[in-house]
């Protein structure tokens, strides 16, 4: 008798499709990146960012009020990144480093309130520079590699010491991780995790962040820095020298866009891989929903799953707080 396969016996009802589904998003997976701003006049208030839709600046006491909501909701993880006041800014990202900046008191006051919640801290100058580069500016424009190195494990070390549990280099110097690691392991904070934007791409798709932080380069891009968009085997080998020098988990940057990336680099390590679902990619699913274009719950969810599809281990993703809500914070 002629044996017939029939896929369509495994979809016939949701039941049998949750049976063997073969990717499942959770909760578990998404880092939710948060907006903390100062206010020069210490008023409390938030501000939406208008080039990304639900998402908001908060000044940190309503953002620790969001953070416990997002906590009680079963995210177990933010990232921080923060929206200084202009007068703060100079050519060297000083404020960076400020024991007493708006980071540092911001991790203490979250780690003293949510001390069980995981707490990431953005290690690059480019909210700390009057240029908007990550990093120092030589007199030819030319970004200074190990001066600003320098500077980023200061960075750390100040974050590390606030009670950050991991730190997450975005600059894309050339060895930072493993400065930042023997620095943190020589000052006493060996428990501090390095999750490192390893393959991160000179994208178009990191507009509306820029927006949020005013970080935009005020002269030239990032290009000498940021990966080309066109190069994959170079992410490859970006990825192998954090590693070398003590990544903890590794990250792509884009996400959406950069699929292929994300399973190469699976292919390639068992670390831990990060994908970062960009604001711009957040950006456009929020823009054709209110356009009444498509279903924004159900093309989030879709993109979302094909990224740990793809290899993602983990997702910063301005999704987050909506996922967790979907899901339900009992959902693994």
């Amino acid at each position: 008798m002629l044996q017939t396969h029939r896929p369509r016996r495994l979809r016939r009802n949701q039941t049998v499709r949750n049976l063997v589904k073969e990717t499942t998003l959770t909760v578990n997976d998404l880092i939710y990146p948060m907006f903390v701003m100062e206010d020069a006049n210490n008023e409390s208030h938030k501000v939406e960012v208008p080039s990304m839709p639900g998402c908001y600046r908060f000044t940190p006491d309503l953002l620790l009020k969001e953070i416990t909501e997002v906590y009680a909701l079963g995210i177990n993880a933010i990232a921080l990144f923060p929206a200084i006041l202009e007068h703060k800014k100079d050519d060297t990202g000083s404020e960076s480093y400020n024991p007493n900046g708006l980071i540092q008191q911001t991790v203490r006051e979250i780690k003293k309130e949510i001390p069980d919640i995981i707490v990431i801290t953005d290690v690059a100058l480019d909210p700390f520079t009057s240029h908007g580069h990550d990093g120092l500016l030589g007199e030819d424009g030319y970004i200074l590699n190990d001066e600003t190195v320098e500077v980023l494990v200061k960075m750390a070390l100040s974050q590390a010491e606030a009670g950050a549990d991991m730190v997450a280099p975005s600059d894309m110097m050339d060895g930072r991780i493993g400065a930042i690691r023997d620095a943190l392991d020589e000052n006493g904070f060996d428990r501090v995790s390095i999750m490192a934007y390893s393959a991160k791409y000179a994208s178009a798709y990191y507009g509306p962040f820029r927006d949020a932080l005013g970080s935009a380069p005020k002269s030239g891009d990032k290009k000498t820095y940021q990966m080309d968009p066109a190069n994959s085997r170079e992410a490859l080998k970006e990825i192998a020298l954090d590693i070398d020098e003590g990544a903890d988990i590794v990250m792509v940057k884009p996400a959406l866009a950069y699929l292929d990336i994300i399973y190469k680099v699976k292919e390639a390590t068992d670390l831990p891989v990060a994908a970062y679902n960009v604001s711009g990619e957040y950006a456009m699913i929020k823009a054709a929903e209110e356009k009444g274009w498509v279903d924004g719950k159900k093309i989030m969810l879709e993109t979302l799953t094909a990224m740990k599809r793809a290899g993602a281990d983990v997702i910063l993703t301005y999704f987050a707080k909506e996922v967790a809500q979907i899901l339900g914070k009992d959902y693994s």
